[in-house]
């Protein structure tokens, strides 16, 4: 994962907007992020969002490029036979934020940006399989196979926990059990 933040501030600030110049300006760009969260965790972040004072307003842009969160509910299980809820995966391709100045955030989701021939990978560096062969993985096969690649990743993590679940209900009726 990649995260840049970068904080201006002053007359140079002023190319964002106007009040950029006095408050700053925010720029987050969080790139190939794969994470899992609990809810529990998302719903206990609202006292901190609180305030009794209303805040200056800051304009940023977020910037959030091939990113997937796992969102799983760990609150106790109403019916202790239930198998449990299903996680959540919210897959961002691209998407960008901005805050302006009249403090409303507008969404927008954008087309990855291609890179100049300059900024590129050598293709060797980048392909598994031997560049002089008929079936080499050409270039633009690589980022569609790494989404595969994390989609069963995540499969089989789901599977793994599907099992400890599974197990851990069966222990609970015979303690002896054994796999």
């Amino acid at each position: 994962p990649e995260l840049c933040l970068r904080l201006e501030g002053g007359p140079a600030a002023a190319a964002h907007s106007p009040l950029a110049e006095r408050n700053g300006f925010v720029r987050v760009l969080l790139r190939g992020c794969h994470t899992q969260l609990c809810v529990s965790s998302l719903t206990s972040l609202g006292p901190f969002l609180e305030d009794e004072i209303v805040p200056e307003v800051i304009p940023m842009e977020i910037e959030v490029v091939d990113a997937k969160i796992t969102m799983q509910d760990d609150s106790p299980q109403v019916y202790p036979t239930s198998p449990g809820p299903v996680p959540i995966t919210l897959a961002v391709d691209h998407v960008v934020v901005r805050r302006k100045d009249d403090g409303v955030f507008y969404l927008t989701e954008e087309k990855p940006v291609s890179v100049p021939e300059g900024q590129k990978a050598p293709a060797e560096s980048v392909l598994a399989a031997p560049a002089a062969g008929a079936r080499g993985l050409q270039l633009k096969q690589v980022p569609e196979l790494q989404r595969e690649l994390q989609t069963m990743k995540l499969a089989l993590a789901e599977a793994n926990m599907d099992k400890a679940h599974l197990l851990q209900e069966i222990r609970k009726y015979n303690p002896l059990f054994q796999l």
